[in-house]
């Protein structure tokens, strides 16, 4: 499909549409005003509104009922003509920047979701885990509740992988206490991860593996290990890295392949 990634319709609307398909192996079939309505970003009254006007064919024949069922990995659904095709997630890789926080919405502040392209809009996108205010790098953002759960799940032991500048080598032997399963300054014990620290260019960095999601989980363990992070970066979940392409603040979707990337180490273990 080409063209924009909008159009407006006769009574003033802006419709979003989606423009790759990601739709897996099951066969799923929905309501046909609420996919209008999580497809082109618009509201199910709006959507029944679409309908009702006849502005929306299913498989080439306008369909008049809001209730009508549709089969969102077969299907084809035009609205004023424009074909969009059926995903029934999305899952979105973010490149987050400094001073944006990982929040669905806030009052004051700008979110990660402020931030997504028009192209990608969802009402029910939400950030899988939490980076801080001022940590950059990975962030996952996506629709799909389960896999969010079995990305972050303690359980699962997802690695997550980070790039921090400190501003001092770890004390002696604190890189094995690291490694081993360090305790924190408040008694919290953190599990055994994985630890390269080098110097760079002047500075002093660490690649640092770990599989929990604590709070300033990476930054308070170098803390105990007598270093402080000056800047904190996410370079890979799982086995997937962040792609380089991407500049802060951008976004692109996941392929199949890329996503079963997020777990692939963690089911080799």
């Amino acid at each position: 499909m080409t063209g924009p990634y909008f159009f407006v319709d006769n009574n003033g609307l802006r419709i979003y549409y989606l423009k790759n398909s990601f739709s897996g192996d099951a066969m799923s079939v929905k309501r046909l005003d609420k996919t209008i309505a999580l497809h082109c970003n618009v509201s199910r009254k709006d959507a029944r509104m679409l309908i009702k006007s006849g502005a929306v064919k299913v498989n080439g024949a306008a369909v008049l009922r809001a209730d009508a069922a549709v089969e969102t990995t077969a299907d084809v659904i035009e609205v004023n003509g424009h074909t969009f095709e059926l995903k029934e997630h999305l899952y979105l890789m973010m490149n987050k920047p400094a001073g944006v926080i990982t929040a669905t919405s806030d009052a004051n502040k700008q979110t990660v979701i402020d931030i997504i392209p028009d192209r990608y809009a969802r009402k029910s996108l939400f950030p899988c885990g939490r980076l801080d205010r001022d940590t950059t790098g990975f962030l996952l953002i996506t629709d799909d509740g389960e896999l969010s759960h079995r990305l972050m799940s303690p359980s699962h032991h997802v690695s997550k992988t980070y790039i921090a500048r400190l501003d001092s080598l770890p004390a002696d032997g604190m890189k094995e206490k690291l490694e081993s399963g360090i305790t924190l300054a408040d008694g919290t014990e953190c599990l055994p991860c994985k630890v390269k620290i080098y110097e760079e260019n002047g500075g002093v960095y660490s690649e640092i593996t770990i599989t929990e999601g604590k709070y300033h989980q990476v930054k308070r363990m170098f803390a105990a290990a007598g270093s402080h992070v000056e800047k904190l970066k996410r370079i890979r979940i799982g086995s997937l890295s962040l792609d380089p392409a991407l500049a802060e603040g951008e976004c692109r979707e996941i392929t199949e392949d890329e996503l079963a990337l997020l777990f692939s180490e963690n089911e080799e273990k």
